[in-house]
């Protein structure tokens, strides 16, 4: 796995800041945001894309090709990958992004008007379009095998590791590299979340803003980064010997059919979601111990989860912990699902739950244990992740402990 966050530059140390509790969140720096309502992200600081790529690339790369290109290389070292372990010609990538090259594409909209047509950069098209995070990772590795784009707002990135998930599952590669990354910290990228009001105005205290599951929660807090994950057949990674963080079990994805921004009150999509995810994993409901939820701080959005978790699992939902670790990243939009998969897998691999901060006044309407302010010891054999976007795009995957017996992908 590899990460790069508002948290930190790398998965591990995303991983321990998130235990600490410690938020991402803090006034913009990468441009002037004192005319908008809204004036605080999660932004991934620190970050040099030429040292990580090199000045050719990065000036041919817009930013969340960079991301997801420098996330790609901390996971295959991670992962243990070299040339003489794959087959190019069976090894995948599947990346997710909700909105793609923004920042290429504001910036040449700017030339264009104020020097005209004739200024265009030819890099324009190659380095706005969304598939190519996921072209430029398989052209640096030369991987050959299934690829493609998956852009379904903030489920995306879920939808990319559930879809590797089941290229391998389905026989079509060994090894796939799924995950998503987004660059949206952007003047113009504001102005539209602010004009829907879907964003915490809370500029006197960014670091308390994204309070998911709260009370007093009033909004999503915008954030940038990436996440990607080596996902391998389980003999072909017990071949060589290597460390199994968790396996993905189940995959279930639905649509609410109901409103362009909105969830469905009743919360029926994302049910029906985490309901066909563990029908994949032929796991009963009483045997999940955890949830990394969804859950950004909007109103609507969290309560709707919740009353999905309670439809699924009942009274056992009174045994969940469930938790909103956006309350630390922000909402990284399209790569939201896979940075939430790699917390998942880890709190599996090592028994930590990390925490909801900024949960100080439980919404009375929202009674489960959400696993308030502070990291929790707790041994975690079956797991789940969900992923819910614009339009009603729901995904739910099922993770399991790599020691308990979960089916082969």
């Amino acid at each position: 796995m590899g990460a790069l966050t508002p948290l930190a530059l790398s998965a591990g140390e995303t991983w321990k800041a998130a235990l600490a509790g410690r938020s991402g969140i803090a006034t913009i720096q990468s441009f002037d945001a004192s005319d908008l309502e809204v004036q605080f992200g999660g932004e991934v600081r620190g970050f040099d894309p030429i040292q990580s790529l090199g000045r050719r690339e990065a000036r041919r790369t817009d930013r969340f090709v960079q991301f997801a290109l420098a996330a790609t290389s901390e996971a295959l070292r991670d992962a243990g990958l070299g040339d003489e372990d794959v087959d190019a010609d069976r090894t995948g990538v599947i990346c997710g992004t909700g909105i793609g090259g923004f920042e290429t594409f504001c910036d040449q909209h700017g030339t264009y008007l104020s020097r005209g047509p004739s200024r265009i950069s030819p890099l324009f098209i190659p380095m706005m379009i969304p598939t190519m995070a996921a072209a430029q990772v398989a052209i640096r590795y030369g991987l050959r095998g299934p690829n493609m784009t998956i852009v379904t707002a903030c489920a995306s990135s879920a939808h990319a590791v559930g879809d590797a998930f089941r290229r391998i599952q389905h026989g079509e590669a060994d090894v796939m590299l799924a995950g998503g990354a987004e660059a949206t910290i952007l003047p113009l990228c504001y102005a539209g979340f602010i004009s829907m009001k879907a964003l915490s105005t809370r500029n006197d205290d960014p670091k308390r803003a994204s309070r998911p599951f709260d009370r007093d929660r009033d909004g999503f807090v915008m954030a940038e980064g990436a996440g990607m994950l080596v996902l391998e057949e389980r003999d072909h990674a017990i071949a060589r010997d290597a460390r199994l963080y968790a396996e993905v079990v189940g995959y279930g994805t639905t649509a609410d059919a109901y409103h362009v921004v909105e969830p469905s009150p009743d919360g029926a999509g994302a049910a029906r979601a985490m309901q066909a995810a563990l029908a994949d994993a032929e796991l009963s409901p009483e045997r999940v111990d955890y949830i990394n939820a969804h859950a950004t701080g909007t109103p609507k959005g969290d309560l709707g989860e919740a009353r999905a978790i309670r439809r699924v699992f009942g009274a056992h939902a009174d045994r969940l912990a469930i938790s909103s670790t956006k309350s630390m990243t922000g909402h990284l939009l399209g790569a939201a699902g896979a940075i939430e998969t790699i917390f998942t897998a880890l709190a599996l691999h090592v028994g930590m739950l990390p925490p909801t901060i900024n949960l100080e006044s439980p919404d009375p309407e929202i009674d489960l244990d959400c696993v308030p302010n502070e990291a929790r010891h707790r041994a975690v054999e079956v797991a789940l992740t969900n992923s819910f976007g614009f339009g009603g795009q729901n995904v739910t995957l099922v993770l399991q402990h790599q020691d308990s017996g979960a089916p082969v992908s």
